[in-house]
């Protein structure tokens, strides 16, 4: 029998920058908030001397264990799914910040074309150029509207950056200046240039210079160290969770914190149709508890937000036989398709690849979302060209040697020796279209430590996907050809997903929009069946956007706290669509 609590104002699930914005922003406003981290408690200082490629990169200490609580995954809808047991198969942050803590820095605004992708494809070329089997539709939110949250964001975070040359102007500039322009970035530029491209350079959570945030947070200059992805940084110089927001909802008297809190349900009232509060396992004693609140928010990520709510029993389930229902339809994965491009292997240069940072990188705007004419082409959207100086540890390194090198011996050492530091890769991130047959529900068979059934994934590339692909492997190529590599490797574009969930980018499920025939929850993120039920995060996004998503997660965080906050104060139920920042209509 699980112990009640005493009641509070909010629950919020999960705590990376989608549960520590809300957290942060309602504890400022003088609510009572819980929040609970199915992980281990984590500070600065358990990051303090681990700058261990070996430990972080290749055996991903800070990503959840899969024994217990995966995803099963299959391609069709008549296969039966397998579970995913493989950290080099899928990576899910876990403990404070998770997902949050391990992000590489890459910062981008989506472009208003894919905010409203489904009427601007149709104004601009016509009904017919949208695949039949292809869910597209607009987010019920506009880039205009979106644009303050952003700029909310990026100061929080004290994101470094320049003006990219084809992007909409900014109210206000980046809060600091980009990253240092390395060699090998400067050859990209030049190279992009020639071609008659816009390169620029990459904005980035890895500041550039010492920064207080509008919270009185400090964080502290970039020293290029190459220990950002995967690993946690130990001097406050990347922009995460720990040194911004839960670091700010920390000092809130109001404000409580507790880890190793297994949220298995959200509480619900049939009859009032309202949530409750939430019931979880304290994991350090085995005890289950119930939480009770005001308002609950699912803030976890995108599998975690899909499984609560089916669960919990609440939303319509997605049928892709019908097509009816909305919980768990538009599951959508950038990181199953996305960074094909070109690499190059340089005879007589040196890069100096041993420094650098998660985005300390030069990329261009000229192919993403609707920059360029699709009229002849078989495929809509677009994305990023990005050259990133991630840094390369020793094993990173050893592993840069053309095809047809052998994998052991004599001469994969010396090949290994000579590209170390001698090879560039060029990616492209694109789009990750939505389809009728992609989606997410429980599964039948498999379940987790404690009977519950897993999350089953079933997804397979649209011709989108694989067209749009080769798109950019053509560009890339171009690119690196044009910065002289002497030896230039097209990628390739596999012919189906192989069920690698590697780098996190996945999204959907619970998706926003302005008709509750096709989506979950309002542009609040507030879902339409339950007033006081928000659910925050990657699981919104009705496609995934040409870019990395975590700025528009945590714009999309500080227009759920503002809604929440709306919700709570004036005492309304259903928050309907604002045309305007701060109002109801």
């Amino acid at each position: 029998m699980a112990e009640e609590l005493d009641k509070v104002d909010v629950v919020v699930v999960g705590t990376g920058w989608a549960g520590g914005v809300v957290s942060a922003e309602l504890a400022k406003a003088g609510k009572n908030v819980v929040a609970l981290e199915k992980g281990e408690e984590k500070v600065r200082s358990d990051y303090i001397g681990v700058k261990d490629e070996l430990r972080f990169d290749n055996r991903y200490d800070i990503m959840q264990n899969l024994k217990g609580d995966t995803v099963t995954s299959r391609n069709e809808i008549d296969e039966t799914a397998l579970p995913i047991r493989s950290p080099q198969t899928m990576q899910i942050g876990i403990d404070t910040g998770g997902a949050s803590v391990h992000w590489a820095g890459a910062t981008y605004r989506y472009w208003p074309y894919e905010f409203e992708m489904r009427s601007q494809t149709i104004e601009r070329y016509g009904e017919d150029k949208i695949p039949e089997d292809m869910n597209l539709q607009d987010w019920g939110i506009t880039y205009e509207e979106m644009e303050p949250y952003y700029e909310q964001w990026e100061y929080m975070a004290g994101i470094g950056g320049e003006q990219d040359p084809l992007a909409p102007e900014r109210n206000r500039p980046w809060p600091n200046p980009p990253m240092k322009e390395t060699p090998s970035l400067r050859l990209f530029k030049d190279a992009a240039t020639n071609l008659g491209l816009h390169p620029y350079q990459l904005a980035s959570g890895n500041m550039t210079e010492n920064y207080e945030n509008p919270d009185g947070e400090q964080l502290n200059a970039c020293m290029y160290c190459s220990y950002c992805t995967r690993h946690g940084c130990d001097f406050d110089a990347k922009s995460d969770p720990i040194a911004t927001v839960i670091k700010t909802a920390n000092r809130q008297d109001n404000f409580e914190l507790r880890h190793k809190a297994n949220v298995r349900r959200v509480l619900y009232d049939e009859d009032e149709n309202m949530a409750t509060g939430v019931l979880y396992v304290d994991e350090n004693t085995g005890l289950e508890y119930e939480q009770p609140a005001d308002v609950v928010v699912l803030a976890a990520f995108a599998f975690a937000n899909n499984r609560l709510l089916m669960l919990s029993g609440i939303g319509e389930q997605y049928d892709p036989e019908t097509r009816e229902g909305t919980l768990g339809r538009n599951f959508n994965g950038q990181y199953n398709h996305a960074f094909h491009g070109a690499t190059g292997y340089f005879d007589n240069e040196k890069f100096n690849l041993y420094m650098g940072a998660g985005a300390l990188g030069a990329t261009l705007s000229d192919y993403a979302a609707d920059n360029f004419d699709h009229t002849d082409l078989d495929f809509l959207g677009g994305g990023a060209i990005e050259l990133r100086q991630y840094g390369y540890a020793a094993i990173t390194s050893s592993g840069n040697v053309p095809e047809g090198t052998p994998s052991w011996g004599r001469e994969y050492k010396d090949t290994s020796l000579k590209y170390a530091y001698s090879t560039l890769t060029i990616w492209y991130t694109a789009n990750a279209m939505s389809y009728w047959h992609n989606y997410v529900d429980l599964d039948p068979t498999y379940t987790d430590e404690y009977g519950d059934p897993l999350l089953r994934v079933t997804y397979k590339f649209g011709d989108n996907e694989r067209n749009i692909g080769e798109f950019g492997i053509e560009r890339c190529t171009e690119i690196m050809e044009e910065m002289g590599a002497d030896i230039v490797e097209p990628g390739t574009m596999p012919d189906e997903f192989n069920h690698v969930y590697t780098g996190g980018h996945y999204t959907g499920g619970v998706v926003m929009g302005d008709d509750p025939e096709t989506s979950v929850v309002n542009s609040y993120l507030q879902m339409w069946d339950v007033d006081n039920l928000f659910v925050v995060g990657g699981s919104a996004f009705p496609q995934h956007g040409g870019h990395h998503p975590t700025p528009t997660i945590g714009a999309l965080a500080y227009r759920a706290a503002e809604g929440i906050l709306m919700y709570m104060d004036e005492e309304e139920g259903q928050l309907v669509q604002a045309n305007r920042k701060s109002n109801l209509i």
